[in-house]
């Protein structure tokens, strides 16, 4: 599946699903390792939990199988790795104390 068909296709999903403040990252030109990232929150645990089900779910009926799945036991924040595309979906406290939107609007600057 084309990658941004994938982004559009999982803030859909998140979107039907409540999650709150959902953003878009592309990091394509600070890593190699993703091209974008979708960050959002749930509620409480329950929902970030369920919130994490929903994407991966609709990912593998794209044919995109997660390479790895973080957090799910605690659900404070739970990362869904999709290669080119990693989401986060945290508890708001989480969020904000990790401020993952500041850290990767890091402007690369030549040495």
């Amino acid at each position: 599946m084309q990658n941004q068909k994938l982004v559009d296709l999982m803030v859909e999903t998140l979107d039907e699903h409540q999650a709150i403040d959902i953003k878009v990252l592309d990091v394509s030109h600070l890593t190699t390792l993703t091209d974008h990232m979708i960050i959002c929150c749930g509620r409480s645990t329950r929902h970030v939990q369920s919130l994490a089900e929903e994407v991966i779910k609709q990912a593998k009926k794209v044919q995109q199988t997660p390479l790895s799945i973080d957090g799910e036991q605690d659900a404070e924040w739970i990362l869904v790795d999709l290669n080119d595309l990693v989401i986060h979906i945290l508890l708001p406290d989480a969020r904000t104390h990790y401020d993952l939107e500041k850290l990767w609007s890091i402007v690369k600057t030549a040495a």
